[in-house]
């Protein structure tokens, strides 16, 4: 096999990836759309639709004929989810501490610019205040990006470079406003969030920490912004001591 054909190869791995993330933010799209977004020929686009759709990654709706991700993505999804270690020493201590605290409990990590959610377990409470449920936010936006960002320069500098989109008035806007906010976390050992994601909602985070003092991941509960006015001192407690707790979890050897 010649180079060029390795690197044809690579490159159609790439531009079938380029393909998935299309999905991200729309639910249907169809062949000239995505052709248009990739910057490839409409035969090409439905080439690489058909094949990945061969593979149960991709569906074709029988209705309109356009393309949504597939379920098998959700396998693999879950089947990632679920090998992973930070997550299967984290389930018990994650639903001890929704008893405790009567909040949605999440468990987070740093991925590119954004925080991701690796597991969240709701409550009646929080749910009717967290209008809107997403596996990513950008990390200035959450408790649990700040808490993230505070124990991981790279992490950080990743944020700023991305720019700091703003979804309510109370959102960090620009970079020495999350610097600042930042340099708070570190100083008390964990964040909070009040509406700066979303109206009435509020949530505290706390780092998991390497042995370095590296954020690998944050634990977080989210209520409404009256119930952490009210309850501010405790929930802070109950999150520390969680991501304590884990954080020699993850430490101990298997």
């Amino acid at each position: 096999m010649s180079d060029a054909d390795v690197e044809g190869g690579l490159k159609s791995v790439a531009t079938a990836l380029d393909l998935l993330d299309c999905f991200t933010v729309d639910e249907e799209l169809g062949v000239s759309e995505v052709a248009r977004r990739l910057g490839v020929a409409k035969s090409t686009a439905h080439r690489l639709l058909t094949t990945l759709a061969s593979r149960g990654l991709i569906a074709q709706s029988t209705e309109t004929g356009r393309y949504r991700l597939g379920l098998h993505l959700f396998e693999l999804g879950q089947l990632a989810l679920n090998r992973l270690e930070l997550r299967r020493r984290s389930v018990t201590l994650l639903e001890e501490l929704r008893e405790v605290s009567g909040w949605t409990v999440h468990l987070s990590i740093a991925q590119g610019s954004d925080t991701l959610f690796l597991e969240r377990l709701p409550t009646l409470r929080g749910m009717q205040v967290m209008t809107e449920f997403r596996r990513r936010w950008p990390l200035h936006a959450t408790s649990s990006g700040k808490a993230l960002c505070a124990y991981d320069p790279e992490a950080a500098q990743r944020r700023i470079d991305a720019g700091f989109p703003v979804y309510t008035t109370r959102t960090i806007s620009n970079a020495p406003q999350f610097r600042a906010e930042l340099a708070a976390v570190r100083r008390v050992g964990y964040a909070t969030s009040r509406e700066e994601l979303m109206y009435k909602l509020a949530s505290v985070a706390a780092p998991v920490l390497d042995q370095h003092g590296i954020a690998i991941a944050a634990i977080s509960i989210t209520g409404s912004v009256g119930e952490l006015s009210e309850h501010k001192d405790r929930q802070v407690r109950l999150v520390m001591t969680a991501a304590k707790h884990l954080s020699k979890l993850m430490a101990t050897k298997h």
